[in-house]
């Protein structure tokens, strides 16, 4: 790829960042909102659509049981029976919940790869992938500021 043609994309992806998925979701809040409930970061990741640093999250190491929620509206989106180490630095998940998230095309980075967000209120919580573990196939690639963990209480 030519320098130039890089540079170019680069730019452009700087000029019209990404938002997070628009539709009609069940909770829905005006950026204003998301500005005050979320810390930059969060902000950048959820509505933005950036991308954590690997190995920045907590949540990449937790092994208890129990259930991620959406940062954004509390959804319950995965299980940990689901979670895996990818060795990628991100929380990683083979399934998610059943009807909880949603996913679209993303051709932000010269490829076309599939971002998941939540479904009841569009945050971007990362990607999926095709190198996942059996019995999907996937690794759901997720940002760990996206996401609350709630250990299951015995």
């Amino acid at each position: 790829m030519k320098r130039r043609t890089m540079m170019a994309g680069l730019l452009a992806c700087t000029a019209f960042p990404l938002r997070a998925a628009e539709g009609p979701f069940e909770v829905t809040r005006s950026d204003a909102e998301w500005r005050a409930m979320l810390t930059d970061t969060e902000y950048k990741v959820m509505r933005e659509e950036a991308t954590e640093k690997a190995y920045s999250s907590p949540l990449d190491q937790e092994t208890r049981d129990g259930t991620y929620h959406c940062k954004g509206c509390n959804l319950p989106l995965y299980s940990s029976e689901h979670k895996y180490d990818s060795g990628t630095g991100w929380p990683s998940f083979w399934q998610s919940l059943p009807n909880a998230v949603g996913t679209k095309p993303d051709n932000s980075l010269f490829a076309t790869r599939t971002e998941v967000h939540c479904r009841r209120c569009g945050s971007h919580l990362g990607h999926i992938f095709d190198d996942g573990p059996q019995p999907t196939g996937k690794r759901h690639c997720l940002n760990g500021v996206s996401l609350v963990f709630r250990a299951d209480v015995s």
